[in-house]
């Protein structure tokens, strides 16, 4: 989903009133009457601070360059797009810039342009003694050219010939290689303490990196506490999308630099921050007291009920926000989430438009070499796939058309993987077809003014086991450049291509049905938490005295889920110790503990795959030469029995495990479970989390993460999530299980066998009879 696509939940009038208590400011005091005041204005309204600047660098990759870019023909582009904090402003940017060319280039007539916001910042030369080697250059950028949102292009000019030349002959090449970095060094800007300006600074959209956010209570928190903590880390994950974000958590002491959330009870205070006795659910901005440049979001209630009502209002209502205090006079019940209505998710129930999952602009592109069309999916990771047809898609397009047949294309791919290729058919293209014969007859043909796009539509299958939970739809136009002859041969930029936003893609009539535990579920969706988008099944179960680790592990999570259904999770529950547990028999349990402090470790041994100790370490194992030398048994194919290998040794080290299984409380529930013999090694685990090349090791239902090393030890799935119908599941269940088929096709021979015999008996006696 895009950023732009989120935004519908969050103007959801899910509440009836929001007082607002707010300094004197010029217009209309109403949130939903006053327009939301730009940076920059707020900027020139407050009175500025001195703070001490900052550096940073991103490369191409971090900014979206998976792969180097290539530039091929007389003038190739590639290039990527960055952006600049609200509260900020470039002081200083530099490009370090990687590449290298060809040797056949001419340098008296080629050359690289490095270009911002269109605008030429450098011309690099290309001699031909340098050419195929590795390069680096180091180009100052003005920084007059830089806005919030930013292009940088790099183009080649390239020439082989002063004769007439192939535009598109295999020597014009030049490479950009995506490890090249951005440096930008930039000054904070002092904002107002507006809460119009929600969610920035906390988060801002044009800042494409991990958004780390530190959450700070004012006392030692309970239950109640850490649900609003985690609605509010959730909201935030939600809006982080691709970049990932995670929530440090402190109790009692609020970061020296930086923004960060400060959630208070009553008359709870935080050393340094002065709070006044609180009136009700509250939300506040606020500066920092240490740090001009940053701001604190500051929420707080009598009790805790006001306080998870204060950051649910928060979470679901903030473009309603102004003003410096927020107090919420009265708020409704949000109604329940229904399964799979995740905002991020493919609905479950109609076909989706494309235009709900990009934005318009991002589905055209020009020229004779354009990008890619990228269309971004999520799709439930439970959808049964088994003896059903794959996704259909209904794929709309229009594009430049040539004046003959030629071998142009649309090709398409799904995860960088090719499904097939839609001939580009010219402007005067009869289909062969009688039917369309006869129409043309009838109907007049369309004509097409110059210019103009051709209309085309097609359909095709996406097979559901080349979809990972988070897939991509690649779409890229293959226009052939014909040959025309020696000084003939002349590119026109007149080239377009379009994918309808009114195409769709369609997973209605799927059954939801999972082998379970599958911890590549969990990591990538959040399944089965994710389930309901507001987690209003599922419970966090910590040690009765949680540590600064368990904490922040609880609030990344938290901000994980709402990054994978895109919706604050505002009605998990969270649950301190195993004095309550037996209460949430009906609830799918995610448990964040360490071996010292958590009795629930002891309480369900029995049913781990390992054990932490605080000076051993124990793991059970697959047993693969088993499950080779029983193939015929289902429970050993399907591996749902437990693994009979096991290894138990001595270290001091801070390892953390990930570990799936059937909740002991309720069939059919799950149980996530994080944990380490030490409270700094459920880092670890979350950052494993968090991280894409390690985060596709963790599978099965065991994994240990050693640092930046992640290894599935146990891949045991002994039950499943989900529903099938009565007739699908019969025949499932006989496709695990040969024997029983056997068994069943034998029986039914001798059944009718039997019943022959008998009819056949009769008839012979009663001819008999009559003889």
């Amino acid at each position: 989903m895009t950023e732009k696509s989120r935004t519908p939940w969050r103007m959801a009038p899910v509440f009836a009133a929001i007082a607002l208590l707010s300094a004197p400011m010029s217009g209309p005091s109403s949130a939903l009457a006053q327009p939301k005041p730009s940076p920059a204005a707020a900027a020139a309204q407050s009175e500025a601070r001195p703070a001490a600047g900052r550096s940073y660098e991103v490369t191409f990759r971090q900014l979206g360059a998976l792969f180097p870019l290539q530039l091929r023909g007389v003038q190739g582009t590639g290039g990527v797009q960055f952006g600049v904090r609200g509260d900020e402003v470039v002081t200083r940017a530099r490009l370090h810039l990687n590449y290298a060319y060809s040797p056949a280039l001419l340098p008296e007539i080629s050359h690289l342009r490095v270009l911002v916001n269109e605008q030429v910042v450098a011309t690099i030369p290309v001699p031909n003694e340098q050419g195929g080697q590795a390069l680096q250059r180091v180009i100052d950028i003005p920084t007059r050219l830089i806005g919030e949102f930013n292009r940088l292009n790099v183009e080649l000019i390239g020439h082989y010939t002063m004769d007439c030349e192939d535009p598109a002959h295999t020597s014009l090449w030049a490479n950009v290689g995506n490890d090249s970095r951005l440096e930008l060094s930039v000054d904070p800007l002092a904002l107002a303490n507006d809460l119009a300006f929600l969610p920035e600074p906390f988060f801002d959209r044009r800042d494409y990196r991990p958004l780390t956010l530190p959450i700070v209570f004012a006392g030692t928190p309970d239950a109640a506490q850490l649900e609003a903590a985690g609605t509010v880390s959730s909201w935030f994950g939600a809006l982080a999308g691709f970049r990932g974000a995670s929530f440090p958590a402190a109790v009692g002491q609020i970061p020296a630099k930086g923004h960060a959330v400060v959630l208070a009870l009553g008359a709870q205070g935080v050393p340094g921050l002065s709070l006044p006795a609180s009136s009700g659910p509250s939300v506040t901005m606020a500066s920092h007291p240490t740090d001009p440049a940053a701001k604190l979001l500051i929420i707080r209630g009598r009790d805790a009920q006001e306080l998870k009502r204060a950051a649910t209002a928060l979470a679901v209502g903030a473009p309603a926000l102004s003003g410096p205090t927020a107090m919420i006079s009265e708020f409704k019940q949000i109604e329940p989430r229904k399964p799979y209505d995740a905002p991020n998710w493919l609905a479950k129930d109609r076909p989706v438009k494309f235009g709900e999952l990009a934005q318009k602009e991002m589905l055209s592109v020009s020229g004779h070499a354009p990008d890619l069309i990228r269309v971004n999916f999520q799709v439930p990771p439970d959808l049964f796939a088994w003896r059903k047809q794959d996704i259909p898609v209904h794929i709309k397009y229009r594009y430049t058309p040539q004046n003959g047949a030629d071998k142009s294309t649309l090709n398409i791919n799904v995860n960088e993987q090719f499904l097939r290729a839609l001939p580009l058919r010219a402007a005067d293209y009869t289909p062969p077809s009688r039917v369309h014969s006869w129409l043309d007859r009838v109907l007049p043909a369309p004509t097409l003014a110059a210019g103009d796009l051709l209309p085309a539509e097609d359909f095709f299958n996406v097979p559901l086991f080349k979809l990972p939970a988070r897939s991509q739809l690649q779409f890229h136009y293959f226009h052939e450049i014909k040959k025309e002859g020696a000084c003939k041969d002349v590119l026109l930029d007149n080239v377009r291509g379009t994918v309808e936003p009114d195409s769709t893609i369609d997973i209605t009539g799927f059954s939801h049905f999972l082998a379970m535990p599958d911890l590549a579920a969990f990591g990538n969706s959040g399944f089965p938490f994710s389930r309901l988008a507001d987690l209003s099944e599922s419970a966090v179960v910590l040690p009765p005295k949680p540590e600064q680790g368990d904490l922040s592990a609880y609030l990344s999570l938290m901000g994980l889920m709402g990054n994978v259904t895109g919706y604050p999770a505002h009605a998990v529950t969270v649950a301190l110790g195993n004095g309550q547990i037996d209460a949430l028999a009906d609830k799918d349990l995610l448990v964040i503990a360490s071996s010292a402090n958590s009795p629930l470790l002891e309480q369900w041994a029995s049913h781990l795959p390992f054990s932490l100790k605080a000076d051993s370490k124990g793991f059970r194992l697959s047993d693969y030469a088993s499950r080779l030398l029983n193939w015929w048994d289902p429970d050993q194919r399907d591996r749902a029995k437990p693994g009979r290998n096991a290894i138990t040794f001595t270290s001091a080290s801070s390892d953390a495990v990930i570990a799936g299984f059937e909740s002991p409380l309720q069939g059919g529930r799950s149980v996530v479970l994080l944990a380490s013999n030490q409270p700094a090694g459920l880092q670890q685990a979350v950052t494993a989390l968090l991280t894409p090349d390690l985060l596709r090791h963790i599978q099965g239902s065991a994994a240990v993460v050693r640092g930046k090393q992640v290894d599935s030890l146990v891949a045991e799935q002994t039950y499943h999530v989900g529903q099938l119908d009565p007739v699908t599941r019969v025949q499932w269940w006989l496709s695990r299980h040969p024997l029983a088929l056997i068994v069943l096709g034998v029986a039914a021979a001798a059944l009718i066998a039997f019943m022959l015999y008998i009819v056949l008996r009769a008839k012979a006696r009663a001819r008999l009879q009559k003889g």
